[in-house]
């Protein structure tokens, strides 16, 4: 699938209120949110989406925004090690483009290079099995990288 994308945007995120990170995948996306005081990040849950089929990721992902009640989405995005965008990172764009237009919420993008190696180091170290790690990386990444929003949000809240 092709992503025809507008300009690269990324909201300012409220500094208040609950935050939903998304690490996006091809069969799975992780979610993890913030409680509302933006202190920490915790994983939620992993959407099982039929791969290729944007259209019921989205789908889900605007419903999950709904049953979280958050204020503000984070989307990870996956850019190459030289920091340059590729198909992925595209994705990211398109998805966070979208879930800005059908849930009103201030969505930004956020850099999650090796959130999800750091995700399977935590987990390896907590000796879960490889079907937990299957079943919990995508989380436990997005929770990774919606920390470092945290920490970002505390920064521009303190000057």
């Amino acid at each position: 699938m092709g992503y025809a994308l507008g300009k690269r945007f990324s909201d300012d995120l409220p500094t208040s209120g609950r935050l939903l990170s998304i690490d996006l995948g091809e069969v799975r996306i992780g979610l993890a949110v913030s409680d509302p005081t933006q202190t920490i990040a915790s994983p939620a849950e992993t959407l099982e989406v039929p791969r290729n089929q944007d259209g019921p990721a989205l789908d889900a992902l605007v419903n999950a925004v709904g049953r979280h009640d958050v204020a503000g989405v984070v989307v990870g995005e996956p850019r190459q090690l030289d920091g340059s965008e590729g198909p992925p990172a595209q994705r990211a764009r398109w998805f966070a483009e979208r879930l800005r237009e059908r849930t009103g919420l201030p969505v930004a993008l956020w850099d999650e290079r090796f959130s999800t190696t750091e995700a399977e180091r935590i987990m390896l170290a907590q000796d879960a099995s490889r079907d937990e790690r299957r079943r919990s990386i995508d989380g436990v990444a997005a929770s990774l990288f919606l920390q470092s929003v945290l920490e970002a949000q505390r920064r521009r809240r303190t000057g």
